[in-house]
């Protein structure tokens, strides 16, 4: 029960009028290290609970008789941003604590008025905070706690130098808290400069890949002739609906380009790309008006896309966890789906650690010439066929 933790009986009140029982996991661990004034790096997924995990304590930390912000989570969509919000709006009602969600696409001076009636909770994407502070529109002097959620989808989004720049401007004594769903080296890098002996949490549950999802990975000998061999692919295939993740921006954008020229109903998305614009891609391809979606890591987390019957990596991911993430966007709601993986040589390493990750063993449609020789494959469909060329 949450009473353990000694919280605000009006906070408490909320909580159980929301319909909250017993801690998850996730909030048995972070609770009582925002109540301590500790540093935290929590690895952990969508649907554990975060929200409610740093919302419970901040409102019961909160001062309300000061006007001032005193709690900074930093997320890295809008919709993060508001679901942040509204919910610590509900935990903080009785306390009549005040949540904010900051983000671009709206009215700055109207976000300035809402500042300036005092706010005790802002939640912010990176590129309207900084707006904010370089206006010198927001004081955030009084930030006793910060909150990095998703931490490892903001670096993907290229946000890595917008983040010291955030904390950097927390020049005070304050508790930092990051969450995320895998561990790049960029979160190593912001705790080394900017935490303090952080405790270190893991609630990423290890379960084998779905039976539903096929795995499977294409050797290409000859890196420069990739998107030839994507390009003949997707025509074999024939997806109802593909997802096609590439490493940067710059090679998601070429690859729009050269499938663009021969595909209809391409688009792509990544970070760089204006908030509207992502949420009207995002809308389009969940209404199946965008067959074949190219983008970054962006796509890859916390994204319900139903429809998609084919993921394809067109670059090997930099991390298992982030392969994880991009094969679970097909294979949904016990639906079939394909996750295929385009292999160069420097990529053969991670294929093992992969395997055990997937507790499988990888399914070569073609491949390498080290790997044991497999029986020939003659006209075998990568994956379930789908609707066809319209």
């Amino acid at each position: 029960m949450f009473e353990e933790f000694e919280i605000d009986p009006l906070v408490l009140e909320a909580i159980y009028e929301m319909g909250y029982e017993n801690p998850t996991p996730i909030q048995k661990h972070a609770i009582p290290a925002i109540l301590q004034k500790k540093d935290l790096i929590a690895l952990a997924e969508t649907g554990s609970g975060k929200t409610a995990a740093c919302a419970i304590p901040i409102c019961h930390l909160v001062d309300t008789a000061s006007t001032k912000i005193q709690a900074l989570i930093v997320v890295p969509t809008r919709e993060l941003a508001l679901q942040y919000a509204v919910e610590t709006q509900k935990i903080g009602k009785r306390k009549k604590v005040s949540a904010f969600a900051l983000y671009g696409g709206e009215d700055m001076d109207l976000q300035r008025a809402k500042l300036k009636s005092g706010v005790h909770v802002l939640v912010a994407t990176p590129g309207r905070l900084i707006d904010f502070i370089y206006s010198r529109a927001i004081d955030l002097n009084h930030v006793e706690t910060l909150i990095l959620d998703e931490a490892d989808q903001m670096f993907g989004m290229g946000f890595y130098d917008d983040l010291e720049f955030i904390i950097q401007c927390l020049v005070h004594e304050h508790r930092t808290l990051l969450f995320s769903a895998t561990m790049p080296k960029e979160i190593r890098k912001i705790a080394q400069a900017h935490m303090q002996e952080p405790e270190e949490i893991s609630l990423i549950s290890k379960k084998p890949s779905p039976k539903q999802l096929s795995h499977q990975f294409i050797y290409c000998p000859n890196p420069q002739t990739r998107r030839e061999e994507l390009l003949a692919l997707l025509k074999e295939v024939k997806p109802t609906q593909c997802l096609i993740f590439a490493n940067s921006r710059r090679e998601v954008e070429a690859l729009y380009r050269a499938l663009k020229a021969q595909l209809s109903n391409v688009d792509f998305l990544h970070g760089g790309l204006e908030q509207k614009i992502r949420s009207v891609i995002m809308g389009k391809f969940q209404r199946k008006k965008i067959r074949y979606l190219v983008a970054t890591d962006i796509a890859s987390r916390g994204l319900d896309f139903s429809h998609v019957t084919h993921v394809i990596n067109f670059h090997f991911p930099f991390e298992a966890e982030t392969y994880l993430h991009r094969a679970g966007r097909t294979g949904r709601s016990g639906k079939t789906g394909t996750c295929i993986t385009l292999v160069i040589r420097r990529d053969l390493p991670k294929i093992h650690a992969l395997g055990k990750t997937l507790q499988k063993e990888p399914e070569w449609l073609r491949p390498p010439p080290s790997s044991p020789s497999q029986p020939p494959q003659k006209n075998k469909c990568r994956g379930k066929r789908g609707e066809g060329e319209s």
